[in-house]
Order: structure tokens, then sequence, then C-alpha cells
């Protein structure tokens, strides 16, 4: 399962390796991987500050360039969070794929390219604060006509059963074998008649 995007470009060449491997071209100053970083942390300032309208952010994140980085990013986070709680997660790793915590971030964490499963969900939602809910189609019951939706929720750590209860997962995304997509919620139509209201 992929987070969006499968690899890492630096200029025309595409890398399949363990993000902590540029740990010595950052240390040696390399301007490339400098002017991507700095790239990257412009597109945050711009979303955070808002100075985006809604379009220009649609076709940033469809510039492959630039989702890429946003994928990086979030791979670090989840191989941060997972070295940092290795103690929590060692006997879920050990059982899925048989490494050491460090092996497993190094081999299916940090390299673009390679699926996320349920540890780097849980660890993101965990690492961001923020509730994750995946839907999927399940088609077993298609023989009597019908596809079921069903979906898992990821709750961070340490939110309590009453703010778990009070709020939707901020966050949805559809599994397709080998892929995540956003899912966005449609805007009511008391949504629409405000910023039509706010525009006019």
């Amino acid at each position: 399962m992929m987070l969006h995007s499968t690899m890492f470009f630096l200029g025309s060449i595409t890398v399949q390796e363990p993000l902590s491997s540029l740990a010595a071209e950052y240390q040696a100053g390399s301007p490339i991987l400098l002017e991507k970083i700095k790239m990257f942390l412009e597109q945050l300032d711009n979303i955070l500050l808002g100075s985006d309208d809604y379009e220009e952010l649609v076709n940033r994140s469809r510039d492959q360039s630039v989702s890429d980085y946003i994928v990086m990013f979030f791979r670090f986070v989840t191989a941060g969070e997972i070295r940092t709680r290795a103690e929590f997660f060692e006997p879920f790793i050990t059982g899925l794929s048989n490494s050491t915590v460090d092996q497993f971030c190094k081999t299916s964490v940090e390299p673009m390219g390679e699926e996320s499963d349920h540890i780097h969900i849980t660890t993101l939602s965990d690492a961001l604060g923020v509730a994750i809910r995946v839907v999927y189609l399940d088609r077993s019951s298609c023989d009597s006509g019908g596809v079921t939706v069903n979906h898992h929720d990821f709750i961070p750590v340490g939110t309590s059963e009453k703010q778990e209860e009070a709020s939707a997962p901020f966050i949805t995304l559809l599994y397709r074998p080998g892929h995540y997509d956003i899912l966005y919620p449609k805007p009511s139509s008391k949504v629409l008649d405000n910023v039509e209201k706010m525009i006019v």
C-alpha cells in the first residue's frame, strides 16, 4: 500500500534508497538536496500561512516533484516516530517482517516506492496527532449484488474516548490494492452559499 507517490526524483535520476542515506548528502551541504529542502519548506510555509489559494494548492499537489517531497517528509516523520517508540513497535515489526526496528525503517519505511501498511498509518496518525480513516470496498457480497464500504479509523495515542466520539477523522483515505487516494468531503450547499457570499 503506497501513500500516493512511488519515487523520489533527484534531477532526472530516480532514487529508491533509504532516506537515511540522504543524511550524508545533507551534512556535506549538497546544493541540490538543500535546494529541494528549501522548496519543500516554502511549500509548507505557503500552506500554513494560507498564502496559496485552493487552485494553486491543487496544482502544486498534482506536480509529482512536489508531491514526492511531501511523501518523503511524511516517511521521515514515520521513521522518526517508530524509532522514538521502538519498544512499543518492536513486537509488531518483528512479527511482520522478522527484522529489527532500524532495519524495518531502512527497508520498509524510508525508501520511496515501498508500500505502507497498518504500522505506517498508525505511526503517522500518532506522530501528527491526527485521526485518519481508511475506507475500502468489500466485494465479498458481490454475489448478492452489493458492494459494502467499510472503514477503519486510526486514532492518535492519547486521544480520550470523549474526544474520539466527538470528532470524525480529519483525513480520509481510500485504499485500493497497492495505493491510497485522499478522499475530500463534498461541501454542503450551506458552505458553498457562505463561500459565494464571501466572494461577492
